[in-house]
């Protein structure tokens, strides 16, 4: 699987590094900050299902990038930790659809299931520590893997002082 030559893992993982800590932001945003969760609504649910489609699709292609390079450690540590990302995703989706269900659902001023003070501010607070307990499992977890894929790929791979450059030739007039 490449595009324009490059394997397409390296490409989309990129969106994986920026979209899933966004929405582990997101959701607990939703939460602790009314104002956020009346602007982010259903995207954070939908950038949740976006994750879920998104990191499969990019495991399939690190796993046919694995197939086309030297087996090293540090890639089999990287391929290895990549596979721990899922877990997480899902964990993330169910867990901003369930908060948007409650949000929309239940404790809104003009929801006549709408339940009292104490039982929405326990709703709360749980649904703020579940999140957080996700957000930062799901971003301690591609940070590791991010590192890992990094490591797998630069280190010993460069100098640390620059190379001498030879000369381009000049065009002649």
């Amino acid at each position: 699987m490449e595009v324009n030559g490059l394997p397409i893992h390296v490409l989309l993982v990129h969106f994986v590094v920026v979209l899933v800590p966004l929405t582990a932001i997101a959701a607990v945003l939703v939460p602790v900050w009314p104002a956020a969760r009346r602007r982010l609504g259903i995207v954070v649910p939908l950038l949740a299902l976006a994750d879920l489609i998104l990191v499969p699709v990019v495991m399939e292609a690190g796993q046919w990038l694995q197939a086309r390079v030297p087996s090293t450690p540090l890639i089999l540590a990287h391929a290895a930790l990549g596979m721990t990302l899922l877990p997480w995703v899902i964990a993330l989706f169910v867990y901003s659809v369930l908060q948007w269900g409650w949000f929309f659902l239940f404790d809104r001023p003009d929801s006549p299931r709408r339940p009292g003070a104490t039982v929405r501010r326990v709703v709360v607070v749980v649904l703020t520590v579940v999140g957080l307990v996700i957000a930062v499992g799901t971003i301690v977890d591609v940070v590791l893997i991010g590192e890992a894929g990094s490591r797998a790929i630069w280190q010993n791979s460069f100098s640390p002082t620059p190379l001498p450059t030879t000369p381009s030739p000049t065009p002649s007039p």
